[in-house]
């Protein structure tokens, strides 16, 4: 019968287990900072990509604001027009072809809405927690001026703008308002004839004209208020733009 030996193994010194362990440490330990690298760099990019595309929007709507700030200046410049037309009238209820002008500038309005792409992006893809303290803080500062200039171009300004054509529609001779009434674009103030062919007033309610009037005068001070609010929120846009170009390094 056979005997087997079994081979001798040779026992590791505290030396060679300790060696193992720290290789093991290490290669562990640099795969952590490998990936917590290569995340750093990932979100970095991300951020980056988010920026440049809030520049984009925001340059979008600086563009389309300068707009809505012409054509309401055409509406201000047009309106102001309503005192001496007041005289007129309400010395002869028949010479109305004045209104013409003022029905014009008060038909039509133009709201601004805000490109809320990379917004919409940063609020749904956790992209605030990619941001500097000091970008976030800058487009929440932002969103909360436009909600601002949203909030009263939906409340107050609307219902000046409602005013205005409620009492008109209690004045106007159908016949004589209709082609004053045709609206072919809601982008431009040359929609529609200004020209009154007939006198417009379906009564001699003097009471009802002086209500459209100070109507009217209301909505004019609603419209520079407008006005204002969204010239701030340019200035805003562009104080932006510049502030991301210079520090995310953006042409």
């Amino acid at each position: 019968m056979e005997v087997h030996h079994h081979p001798k193994v040779e026992k590791k010194n505290f030396k060679e287990y300790f060696l193992e362990f720290l290789m093991i440490f290490l290669a562990v330990t640099l795969g952590f900072f490998a990936e917590g690298l290569r995340e750093h760099i990932s979100d970095n990019e991300k951020r980056d990509q988010y920026i440049e595309s809030l520049v984009e929007d925001l340059e979008s709507d600086s563009l389309r604001i300068q707009n809505i700030l012409h054509f309401d200046d055409a509406k201000i410049a047009g309106l102001s027009g309503m005192y001496q037309c007041y005289d007129t009238v309400t010395n002869d209820l028949k010479a109305t072809s004045c209104m013409g002008a003022l029905i014009k500038y008060s038909k039509v309005n133009r709201a601004f809405q805000l490109n809320d792409r990379t917004l919409a992006q940063l609020a749904n893809a956790g992209g605030f927690r990619l941001l500097e303290k000091q970008d976030a803080d800058s487009i929440l500062t932002y969103e909360r001026s436009y909600r601002a200039y949203h909030d009263f171009e939906g409340t107050i300004y609307q219902e000046a703008q409602d005013n205005v054509r409620n009492t008109l529609n209690e004045l106007a001779d159908f016949k004589a308002i209709a082609p004053l009434q045709v609206v072919s674009s809601a982008i431009g103030l040359d929609t529609g004839s200004s020209t009154l062919t007939r006198p417009l007033l379906f009564s001699d309610d003097r009471i009802l004209v002086n209500k459209w009037f100070n109507q009217l005068l209301l909505y004019l001070r609603v419209i520079k208020a407008q006005r204002l609010l969204l010239y701030n929120l340019q200035v805003q846009e562009s104080n932006l733009i510049r502030f991301y170009k210079k520090k995310h390094h953006i042409k």
